[in-house]
């Protein structure tokens, strides 16, 4: 499967810059694999860091939109039932779906840093109706850096692009703490402020009659 993999990734090398944003387009083809094999091909020459970095940003949003496009247009049902062909599990797409109803659109952003929700949290926000431009944006500025990260790390291991998957882990796995911690203060704070208003409200109220 993994050489099969590597084998297809390489076929979408001849279309340049476009063949990469393509290959990430197909969801049940990892990113982990696509943006360290890029960033070797860097190293070797064939392409521009900055101009790979973007096309991979690129495919990290369209290959989100496609099962953005299945959680809105087919429900939870068809996306149960399809879902296995995106390599989405049921048990990723009931996390992914706690955390939207725990945080809301935010997890377009965020998710994507979080092991087990980062691809499946795509369907509930499909699911949800969220604004398509908000939810693409939202997703280009959370693959801006991972992808960065990645293709980085590929091109500086260089013949042993493949060990980048468990080195970058360990550097999105602080950063989705530090995330989730400013998640948490932010959600505590505005729970604070709608408390203090509620109380103002009250107070003048009692204070008119």
């Amino acid at each position: 499967m993994h050489e099969w993999l590597i084998g297809l990734i390489e076929g979408f090398k001849s279309l340049g810059y476009v063949g990469i944003a393509l290959a990430l387009t197909f969801e049940f083809v990892p990113a982990e694999l696509v943006l360290p094999l890029t960033g070797f091909w860097v190293y070797e020459g064939d392409f521009n860091i900055i101009l790979v970095i973007l096309a991979g940003t690129i495919g990290g949003v369209t290959g989100p939109l496609t099962l953005y496009a299945l959680g809105r247009y087919g429900g939870r049902p068809l996306v149960l039932r399809f879902g296995k062909y995106f390599l989405v599990r049921e048990k990723e797409i009931v996390k992914a779906e706690q955390f939207f109803a725990k945080y809301g659109s935010g997890v377009a952003f965020f998710g994507r840093f979080i092991p087990g929700v980062r691809t499946a949290v795509s369907i509930p926000c499909g699911m949800a109706n969220m604004n398509v431009w908000k939810f693409s944006i939202y997703t280009f500025a959370a693959m801006l850096p991972i992808t960065s990260l990645y293709v980085y790390l590929g091109y500086k291991l260089g013949p042993r692009w493949e060990e980048v998957g468990p080195l970058a882990s360990q550097y999105l796995t602080p950063v989705a703490i530090v995330i989730l911690v400013v998640l948490i203060v932010w959600i505590g704070w505005k729970w604070l402020s709608a408390r203090r208003k509620k109380a103002n409200v009250s107070a003048n109220k009692r204070d008119t009659e």
